[in-house]
């Protein structure tokens, strides 16, 4: 089951805003929604080439985008400094 792209949107954001709040980094919400939108695409890359099968539907997309958007807010953070 797949989710729609006013579901990635909002999911997306939900995401980003979570991955945010945990490593202590803050952006807008349009920066957060993007964030995890990558997110969601990098982690989904990263987990398909490892082989690892998260849930599929929202749940499953939420997880991607928090991981990803962990990922890429622990990079933005790298580069900052």
């Amino acid at each position: 089951m797949e989710v729609g792209w006013f579901a990635a949107i909002i999911i997306g954001g939900l995401a980003g805003w979570l991955a945010g709040k945990l490593m202590d980094i803050r952006f807008g919400i349009f920066m957060n929604i993007v964030i995890g939108i990558v997110g969601a695409v990098i982690a989904n890359a990263i987990f398909e080439s490892a082989d690892i099968h998260v849930a599929s539907g929202w749940l499953g997309y939420l997880v991607q985008g928090f991981v990803g958007s962990c990922i890429l807010l622990f990079v933005a953070k790298l580069v900052r400094r």
